[in-house]
């Protein structure tokens, strides 16, 4: 009996892990073989011994937080497959909140601790305040931002190393 595409998935993200874990406590004795540094695609390699069918596009991060803060750690995958046969339009309203600069300006914003309109406003390349409102409205509707209590916007947690990942794939810091 053929396995689904979601067993496959669940596996290959258990070998993932695994493989993680192993590289984490290799590294933690000092082995330099579990240095991502030096394997620059230690990513790929494992992905490639453990991908079935046509392959899978995985990315994962870690983000370390400020001192006494607990970090945040992100691993999502798909075979292609389910990417293949998915409807990409239904992407289009995510892509399309960060495909303004001021959108982008006002995340990064929020990123580095600005969480009200209030204090968005304060700057002067956001626009009106209402400007600014529609743009967070935006972000929020997309899943991008989120209100903590109200008035207060943060990056959802689990939208941080999605969010990283498309960045890194448009082209990354200049």
């Amino acid at each position: 009996m053929e396995r689904t595409t979601e067993e496959r998935l669940a596996d290959l993200e258990a070998r993932v892990a695994a493989l993680e874990a192993d590289a984490d406590e290799r590294f933690s004795r000092g082995g330099a073989a579990a240095r991502p540094s030096e394997d620059a695609f230690f990513a790929l390699n494992a992905l490639r011994e453990h991908a079935t069918g046509r392959g899978g596009v995985v990315f994962a991060g870690i983000v370390r937080a400020e001192e006494g803060e607990s970090g945040l750690e992100w691993q999502q995958g798909l075979p292609v497959e389910r990417l293949e046969g998915a409807d990409w339009s239904r992407c289009a309203a995510g892509l399309d909140a960060l495909g303004n600069p001021v959108r982008l300006q006002l995340l990064h914003a929020v990123w580095n601790g600005t969480s009200t309109v209030a204090e968005l406003a304060e700057r002067s390349d956001f626009g009106t305040t209402g400007q600014i409102y529609h743009h967070v409205n935006l972000l929020v509707a997309a899943g991008w931002l989120t209100t903590v209590r109200r008035g207060h916007y943060v990056v959802p947690p689990e939208r941080v190393v999605p969010l990283l990942a498309i960045l890194t794939a448009a082209g990354g810091a200049p």
